[in-house]
């Protein structure tokens, strides 16, 4: 008879504990103990306690008993967020205003430790079912980031694959797939906007628009592969600094580019050195032809994410639109183009709170940037001059010309998307046009109360 057994035997509180912990060590959590990882640690060190009055040593399967619960203890934690292992994440709860920007420090935030803590955490969470509410929620386009971490987004991006059965369509490994996610959350710098969050967002919403126009019904495996992967991949790499920036500072990536597009031709040049690595290629079992249509495709789509060929895309597909033809390759094109670039600039299409950090991430970076070109000597936007931009003032032209008009044409050809993605754009112009008006407002109110000071 072993240590344990006799202990078990002798004492039947001591029995009663090994048996408790016993059904946890195999796996199998009894309904009497449920998750309650402290009352498991309280009968273990109770045991062990037991056990050294009684024997005067600690046998090894109590070692591994406590080794066992906390590897579970930190698995809860890992998989919290995401409601498994009938745990309960509140995501109608909201979210604080406040950006992950202002909340962390650049300390230790990207350092080599903090990636591998990254995978580490990635690959635990990624062994565990995603929840049928989780995975429901991640389709809405009113997904609140604020409140999910870098790993559990790298888990929601590997379900995405999953659900729209690209890995069983392609033949994506996921060990392939799992390190090419992690890649590519490296090579996203820890800038206040163009980050990997901002990745996650763009392909979120990429992902819930396949879904809320059923895009499925239009288009083949190919045009999903391409959406998803484009969206995954529209600002690796970026700087911070934009196009204008690159150029007037005649930077080394505007002088590889010779002015055009640097940024997005960057983005498509560090998304296929990645896939060059045989270790993280999802396109290795892609026929050569499929792999020449969705290169092509997916170059496509980012370029299209530079601002500056805004007005000249939404032309082409608005032309295209009295007889649009899902057969004409040609039309397609220009329908995924337009649907990535949607993607890119639908912070407004999510509610207040969190679209609202979003903006104050963006002017951060812009206020950067700014400070930098005067340092320079260089050319200053004005919607980029902290001295000059407001909130309202930054988004009441930019929603009016620019999103309204993009979201718009696109609803003409899909209505389904009105109530979702439409409306909400139209609320948060006249949220930004009242925030204006108050401002203007009180604007005149200073002045006119400086102007009764000074006659008197």
């Amino acid at each position: 008879m072993n240590i344990s057994h006799r202990l078990a035997a002798n004492n039947p509180h001591s029995r009663y504990e090994l048996n408790v912990v016993g059904a946890y060590y195999n796996a199998s959590v009894p309904a009497d103990i449920g998750c309650d990882i402290k009352a498991i640690e309280d009968r273990l060190e109770r045991l062990e306690r037991v056990v050294i009055v009684e024997t005067g040593t600690v046998p090894a399967i109590v070692h591994e008993l406590k080794q066992s619960v906390e590897r579970f203890k930190e698995k809860l934690e890992n998989v919290d967020h995401l409601s498994w292992l009938g745990l309960y994440k509140d995501i109608s709860a909201g979210t604080s205003l406040q950006p992950f920007w202002d909340k962390q420090s650049l300390a230790g935030k990207r350092t080599a430790e903090h990636k591998r803590r990254v995978y580490e955490k990635f690959l635990r969470m990624s062994e565990i079912q995603v929840t049928d509410h989780v995975r429901e929620y991640v389709r809405q386009p009113t997904f609140d980031n604020w409140q999910w971490d870098e790993p559990e987004m790298l888990v929601l991006l590997r379900q995405m694959f999953l659900d729209l059965h690209l890995t069983t369509t392609f033949s994506i490994e996921l060990p392939v797939l799992q390190r090419w996610l992690y890649e590519v959350y490296c090579h996203y710098n820890h800038v206040p906007f163009h980050n990997f969050q901002h990745c996650f967002m763009v392909t979120q919403m990429m992902y819930g628009l396949t879904w809320l126009m059923d895009l499925q019904s239009h288009l083949d495996d190919t045009d999903l592969l391409i959406l998803l992967t484009a969206a995954i991949c529209h600002d690796l790499d970026h700087p911070g600094y934009t196009n204008a920036y690159q150029i007037n500072a005649r930077t080394e990536l505007a002088l590889r580019y010779n002015d055009i597009s640097p940024l997005e031709n960057h983005h498509c040049s560090v998304a296929f050195e990645l896939l060059e690595r045989p270790e993280m290629n999802i396109f290795h079992n892609l026929s050569t032809q499929q792999y020449k249509v969705v290169r092509e495709g997916i170059i496509k789509c980012i370029l299209a994410t530079d601002m500056s060929k805004h007005s000249e895309i939404l032309s082409t597909y608005k032309s295209l639109l009295p007889s649009f033809d899902f057969s004409n390759k040609d039309h397609k094109t220009v329908l995924l183009m337009v649907l990535v670039k949607v993607a890119d600039i639908s912070n407004e299409v999510r509610p207040l709170q969190v679209a609202e950090p979003w903006l104050d991430c963006l002017l951060q970076e812009f206020f950067m940037q700014s400070d930098v070109e005067k340092l320079e000597g260089l050319p200053v936007a004005p919607f980029m001059d902290r001295e000059k931009v407001t909130k309202p003032s930054s988004q009441v032209g930019f929603i009016k010309f620019v999103l309204l008009p993009l979201f718009e044409a696109l609803g003409d050809q899909f209505p389904a998307i009105t109530e979702d993605i439409i409306l909400p754009v139209r609320h948060a112009l006249q949220y930004y046009s009242d925030m204006q008006n108050a401002l203007d407002e009180e604007k005149k109110r200073k002045a006119s109360l400086e102007a009764k000071n000074n006659v008197k």
